[in-house]
């Protein structure tokens, strides 16, 4: 049973190891292209603000704009259009932001995860002594070895998921910078 348990602990590290890689390459890449945009649109307000809407795309960062051209149209106080801006911003910087708890969440449970897959994995091999009364050194080294593969397995993945997810919050940050600064810009 034991031994069922250590595996499982090992399968669960391995599929949140998965959904780290997909959620990090998926915002990894989804935060490029809006840093980009961000970039690109504040380039093209100091440049050439006419050109605006022919700059956008279909990225956050261009929601954003868009929604502030459009209130720029519509006949508004200045505190209803300072309101929508800061709602076009706090929308952005939520889809910025999605699926980050997937990564902090595997950041803390995997080293957890590690130790458990550990525990069971020395509590099978002491279950394994029990029963064969073997007193063999080596055998005993090997089993614990073996379970230690799981705390190492885990502290990976955290320290992994852990550089990615302070890389993407250090980006998003950036990235909401600009959009702060386009929101001036065009409010």
């Amino acid at each position: 049973m034991t031994d069922f348990l250590h595996q499982l602990s090992f399968g669960l590290m391995i599929i949140s190891a998965v959904i780290a890689l997909v959620v990090s390459a998926e915002r990894i890449i989804f935060s490029g292209v809006n840093m980009h945009r961000a970039k690109k649109l504040l380039a093209t307000v100091e440049g050439q603000p006419e050109n605006l809407s022919a700059s956008l795309g279909q990225d956050v960062v261009s929601d954003m704009v868009a929604r502030l051209i459009e209130d720029r149209k519509l006949d508004l106080t200045p505190e209803q259009r300072l309101d929508r801006a800061d709602a076009a911003y706090l929308h952005a910087r939520d889809e910025l932001s999605s699926r980050l708890w997937l990564l902090d969440t595997i950041v803390t449970a995997a080293p957890l995860m590690g130790l458990l897959g550990t525990i069971f994995g020395i509590v099978d091999t002491f279950l394994a002594l029990s029963k064969s009364g073997m007193s063999d050194p080596a055998g005993v080294s090997a089993g614990i070895g073996t379970a230690l593969y799981a705390t190492a397995l885990g502290i990976s993945i955290a320290l992994i998921g852990l550089m990615v997810f302070n890389y993407l919050s250090d980006r998003n940050e950036r990235i909401g910078e600009r959009l702060k600064m386009l929101m001036l810009k065009l409010s």
